[in-house]
């Protein structure tokens, strides 16, 4: 819930001093999550059902095995949960092809539908807290798991806002695991050239939240967008919150 964030001790680096911030995109800046996770379930309880597995998908599994996670580690996680063992694999797999990689890029095609019909719109408190870190000079980079980000950043008219983007075309072609390894990060970081030490995680996944943690960043910050504030903080949340604006609240730079 909004305003159930943790208190930060002095000794941890304040949100608005950052070096930089680095968010994750889908839940933090734009709510995807939300139109991912229709994609999930749309392209999996049909698989389930086709192949009469029990028990059918549920929402669980998308922030058990999905959230946060590369697509195709994420596929093969849920899969094995149902004891379905399938090939790899290519990336280039058409969307009809019985492997993990197949499977991931139905989902993909599904989530691109419901883009190109839907659009997509920031959130009001993350763009809020943008223009504050953009009148403070602040910089910022978007690190995604995501090979959608810049579609979605694109149709969120936000592409501009981000001149460091980390996503996952970058770290397939970089070899950089996913999280809850820190490596994307890190890259993030070192794209901004700052220190990890002197900079922010923003993030709304279990998984996220753990990266941010591991690469030992000065504050990283959950965004409870329905995972459990809680779990984030067990993962490694510095501050939990439920809506970027409250981040303004009585923080250095807030509105006046």
């Amino acid at each position: 819930m909004p305003g159930q964030g943790s208190a930060l001790s002095s000794e941890r680096l304040e949100f608005f001093d950052a070096a930089a911030v680095l968010f994750d995109l889908d839940g933090v800046i734009t709510p995807t999550a939300e139109v991912h996770m229709r994609a999930w379930a749309t392209m999996f309880v049909k698989l389930f059902t086709e192949r009469a597995v029990q028990p059918l998908y549920s929402d669980a599994d998308y922030f058990q095995y999905l959230d946060g996670r590369p697509r195709y580690e994420g596929v093969a996680g849920l899969l094995h949960s149902r004891g379905i063992e399938l090939p790899w694999g290519d990336p280039d797999d058409p969307d009809e092809a019985e492997t993990v990689c197949g499977i991931g890029n139905r989902k993909n095609a599904v989530f691109s539908a419901l883009l190109e019909a839907e659009g997509i719109a920031a959130y009001p408190g993350s763009l809020a807290v943008l223009d504050r870190l953009g009148a403070l000079g602040i910089p910022v980079a978007i690190v995604s798991s995501s090979k959608n980000a810049v579609p979605v950043l694109e149709a969120a008219h936000l592409a501009a806002r981000f001149p460091v983007i980390v996503d996952g075309v970058v770290a397939h072609a970089e070899g950089l695991p996913g999280k809850p390894q820190p490596d994307i990060f890190l890259a993030g970081a070192a794209r901004l050239q700052v220190d990890p030490a002197n900079a922010v995680v923003v993030e709304d996944a279990i998984s996220g939240v753990a990266a941010g943690a591991a690469g030992g960043f000065g504050l990283v910050v959950g965004v409870d967008r329905g995972v459990g504030a809680e779990a984030l903080r067990d993962a490694g949340a510095d501050l939990v919150v439920g809506d970027l604006a409250d981040l303004l609240v009585g923080k250095k730079g807030a509105p006046q």
